[in-house]
């Protein structure tokens, strides 16, 4: 696992002293807010405000108008109306959103989700065709259709009128139709752009009635919300008031769907929060675009009868199973792939590639290969001769940017900074993979960011604090739920639970303790032991247990309390630099050279206690070091590996073996590699 930059936000006191006592917010939520880039009193107000009243007119998107007045002519004339979605909560919600209204108001109308294999995303020639043959006059696009310029073209040659509702980038060429809808249009004078697409179609519903947004917010605020928490745009501005809105409908009475979906996802009986949305139903949602067919999540939204949205409930529950064991399946081959050619690991961008690996879920093992080493990744399916690919980056590198520079590789692609998609001939994996660490060899890849809101001491962990973090709430994009910094805590007791799978600890700082505990992270590969000091990243949540609530404390990231964090991540980046085969001036290679010294002192601390998970920041805490000497400590491992004076087990725990072979650490190639860059 690659190491995380550290970044602990800047707070003002002075001005949070100022929003509490103007404001009458609590003393700490201010303290909070004002790492996160407010700093107008008025805004802030206003991001408080539980019932603050939705502000954007939904006349100011460019083509509002024009699409409000086609479609209701269309109602009134009888024409049968297809509403055109996607597969993801996103387009499933802002289907089923439209087609309520529509439904509503007595209008002829029908839906159409595309299949996600078959078809792909948005609009196509061939879908185009059936609905002109099944009769449809008017195609309303939702969450998609902004880049669907040929087939515009083909649903004019056909009679179709298109209005095109969206939230994506817009193209250079705009498609041909009677209105497009996208707040990311140039020419479009909305105030707020980072709608999702239910939000866009949610403001098509106000247009059609005249911009009655606060009457309809109370009609279809759960929509709105799990579309926007499902699509993780920003939960700020007008946002953050529909996604407020919509879980308070939730919690008060949620529609026999949705709360069927809760019940199945185990979290019917608790109160639903924008991490609920988040983590239980939007996957589900998406799971049956990306296992089955969107149309049940669309069905069971729709459902009015509790038994029949319990049945198509624990239909999609079972997909989202299906989903969770393929999406491991797939992971573990991505990683068995890495480590049968270990060179991998050190390329820039990591791309893996698998015959038959389902379509649906590989951008999630992408992002889950982002997460684990640190770095963008490409992760490709290939049937046959063909293949598709999903790509995710780290803050500060555009993976759209780097699939751009090696398009002649592609046969189509599509995306954004931080995730894109590609299309590819299998026979140029191979070349799209040199190609796209070529474009990325001269740069500087950064760490992915361990964002801290602020440090916290062991004794302010209480269930008042998690009073005042529900202030800020709801969590998601550009409104993250807090994490906190408990930095030079000592490890009094560690253990494994649920058969060694996660890790639980007390950890304590001057008397206080606390318990934490560490999902995901398997006790065979936990790097730290009792007794060693360390700081910590953690979210609090609030826990209920026979009745009774707790604060439980989450890890998200660890590391070692003594040492330097810009030199070791100075020597992480030299030695994956020479990993790579990269040139190294004099001055790296005699930082990347162990000296005598060091060699004994790795090898006599390796010997007391084997290292695990090859974690040589540990090391250096061992040795007394602040990580001026990690990269000569890195490079030691690696040469006595090499050298078989250590050995790694199947858990990637290094240590000496019982009858360490005696040779001549200068003979090893890595250091003559090393000494080759001192001449």
């Amino acid at each position: 696992m690659r190491r995380k930059k550290w970044v602990v936000a800047k707070n003002d006191k002075d001005f949070a002293a100022q929003i509490s006592q103007e404001l009458c917010v609590d003393p700490f939520a201010a303290l909070l807010v004002t790492s996160r880039g407010f700093n107008d009193i008025d805004d802030i107000d206003a991001f408080f405000d539980a019932d603050a009243p939705l502000s954007l007119d939904p006349f100011t998107i460019r083509d509002m108008d024009k699409a409000a007045e086609r479609i209701n002519l269309a109602i009134d004339s009888g024409e049968l109306i297809c509403v055109f979605g996607d597969y993801d909560a996103d387009g499933v919600t802002a289907t089923a959103l439209l087609s309520s209204y529509l439904d509503a108001r007595g209008a002829n109308s029908i839906r159409y989700i595309p299949d996600r294999i078959a078809e792909g995303y948005g609009l196509n020639v061939g879908a185009i065709e059936e609905l002109a043959d099944r009769g449809v006059k008017l195609i309303v696009t939702v969450d998609n259709g902004v880049s669907a310029v040929e087939e515009a073209k083909r649903a004019k040659e056909l009679g179709i009128t298109l209005i095109v509702t969206d939230h994506h980038k817009v193209g250079d060429i705009l498609p041909d139709a009677e209105a497009v809808v996208d707040p990311h249009r140039e020419d479009c004078p909305s105030g707020f752009k980072e709608m999702s697409g239910v939000g866009v179609a949610f403001k098509l519903v106000c247009a059609l009635e005249g911009g009655a947004d606060d009457m309809l917010i109370e009609e279809y605020g759960d929509l709105v919300a799990l579309g926007t928490i499902g699509d993780v745009v920003t939960l700020r501005g007008e946002n953050r008031i529909m996604v407020r809105r919509g879980l308070r409908l939730i919690n008060d009475d949620p529609r026999p769907g949705i709360a069927a979906l809760m019940s199945a996802a185990g979290v019917g009986d608790k109160a639903f929060t924008a991490s609920s949305a988040a983590f239980t139903v939007c996957p589900r949602i998406n799971a049956a675009g990306r296992m089955g067919s969107a149309h049940k999540a669309l069905e069971l939204l729709l459902c009015e009868d509790e038994a029949e949205a319990e049945r198509l409930a624990a239909e999609i529950n079972s997909m989202n199973a299906q989903r969770q064991k393929t999406e491991t399946e797939i992971f573990a081959s991505a990683v068995a792939l890495l480590d049968s050619n270990p060179e991998m690991y050190n390329d820039k961008i990591i791309v893996v590639d698998g015959e038959g690996w389902h379509q649906g879920v590989i951008g999630i093992v992408a992002a889950r290969i982002t997460e684990r080493f640190g770095r963008p990744c490409v992760c490709i399916s290939r049937d046959g001769e063909t293949a598709k690919g999903s790509c995710r980056s780290v803050e500060g590198f555009s993976i759209y940017d780097a699939i751009e520079a090696v398009s002649d590789c592609l046969e189509h692609f599509g995306g954004h900074t931080l995730a894109a998609g590609i299309g590819i001939r299998s026979s140029k994996i191979e070349q799209f993979r040199k190609r796209i660490n070529e474009y990325a060899a001269d740069m500087e890849m950064p760490f992915a960011l361990q964002k801290i809101d602020c440090k916290l001491m062991p004794s302010s962990v209480s269930l008042d604090l998690l009073s005042s973090l529900s202030l800020l709430e709801p969590f998601g994009s550009g409104n993250q739920q807090p994490c906190f910094g408990l930095f030079g805590v000592r490890i009094d007791d560690v253990s494994g639970i649920s058969e060694g799978k996660h890790i639980r600890m007390t950890v304590s700082k001057n008397g206080a303790r606390t318990g934490v505990v560490y999902f995901g992270m398997p006790e065979k590969r936990f790097p730290f032991e009792k007794g060693d000091t360390v700081d910590l990243a953690v979210n609090l949540d609030r826990n209920v247990y026979n009745g009774e609530e707790r604060v439980s404390v989450i890890v998200r990231g660890i590391r070692p309390s003594l040492t330097d964090e810009e030199k070791v991540l100075s020597a992480i980046s030299l030695y994956e630099k020479f990993a790579r085969g990269e040139k190294l001036t004099r001055e790296q290679a005699e930082m990347l050279l162990p000296g005598r010294e060091t060699e004994v002192a790795v090898y006599k601390c390796i010997k007391a206690a084997p290292l695990k998970d090859n974690y040589c920041e540990m090391l250096c805490v061992r040795l007394g070091d602040d990580g001026s000497k990690l990269a000569a400590i890195m490079a030691t491992v690696e040469i006595m590996l090499e050298m078989g004076v250590l050995t790694a087990d199947e858990d990637n725990r290094i240590h000496v073996p019982k009858n360490p072979p005696k040779v001549n650490l200068e003979d090893s190639e890595l250091m003559r590699k090393i000494k080759s860059f001192l001449r």
